[in-house]
């Protein structure tokens, strides 16, 4: 086993499950505050990655600018599903809401392949160049992922412990019914945390986009990462989903050191374990709990 090299497939399991942990969040802001499962999830970090494209490669917008630009509309994006389709729906039933997303997720892939095409595309990193450690190489992206992430989820807890929005979400996620007579305005807490999604999203979408070139369904495939990540890590538990994105992730970088071609067989095997043996996943609880 050559160490060095080793920890380079580590490292960059790190990153990828770091993009898999800010989706699983969005996972589980949403189930949390209504109990839908947002199949839509990875299409918000999709339609984030190609707006900043056109705005960066097209228009000439400073960096910043137009990546905050693409985590706003992915953030707005979510606020529409559920303002404007979602909270429209006749029936409440949660499968049906779940159905509904799915079907938003399919507008979506629509949507971006006729405004941007079939073309995959890729965004110029956050900082180029690498970081040396002795005779080994890592890209500087790799930490601004983990680093991004990681400051992410705290972010995500200090606005659900202390701002007022954060606890009319944690007060709906409770008892919506209660929440409404103590005047709080649900659909507007639900409204907020699809935006909240979003934005996680749009945040996965910029990251990763330097990394792999995305195409207009390539939103399913890190939407099952995501909802794979928040499973293993347990449903709904925000550090659980931080958990199960790096530890997936992990096992994918572990898996494709000794054998590329097995890397996701190592991951999936290891999530259907833990689903065998602990349901409920590694952090999740025995009975259902919210935020």
């Amino acid at each position: 086993m050559d160490l060095g090299i080793f920890l380079q497939f580590v490292v960059a399991g790190l990153s990828a499950g770091s993009i898999y942990a800010l989706i699983a969040l969005g996972f589980s802001v949403i189930n949390n505050a209504t109990g839908i499962v947002n199949f839509a999830q990875g299409d918000f970090a999709v339609i984030a990655a190609f707006l900043a494209y056109s705005l960066l490669v097209g228009f000439g917008w400073p960096y910043w600018l137009a990546f905050s630009a693409g985590v706003l509309l992915a953030a707005l994006v979510g606020f529409f599903l559920w303002r404007f389709v979602l909270s429209y729906a006749k029936s409440k039933e949660i499968i049906f809401l779940v159905f509904i997303t799915v079907g938003f997720s399919v507008f979506l892939h629509g949507a971006i392949k006729e405004l941007w095409g079939k073309r995959p595309i890729s965004l110029p990193p956050l900082e180029g160049g690498y970081i040396q450690l002795g005779n080994l190489n890592f890209e500087i992206q790799t930490f601004w992922i983990i680093g991004t992430t990681l400051f992410a989820f705290l972010a995500l807890h200090l606005f659900f412990k202390y701002t007022l929005w954060g606890k009319a979400i944690r007060a709906v996620a409770v008892d919506a019914q209660a929440a409404a007579l103590m005047g709080i305005p649900v659909s507007k807490a639900i409204a907020c945390s699809f935006a909240l999604a979003g934005a996680l999203g749009g945040l996965a979408g910029i990251l990763v986009a330097p990394v792999w070139p995305l195409s207009f369904e390539s939103g399913v495939y890190i939407g099952l990462k995501g909802f794979a990540a928040a499973v293993l890590g347990g449903y709904g538990n925000f550090a659980g989903a931080l958990l199960g994105g790096l530890l997936l992730g992990l096992l994918e970088g572990v898996g494709g050191y000794f054998a590329s071609a097995f890397k996701n067989v190592v991951a999936y095997s290891v999530l259907f374990l833990v689903l065998l043996f602990r349901p409920q996943g590694l952090l999740g609880n025995n009975e259902e709990e919210r935020l």
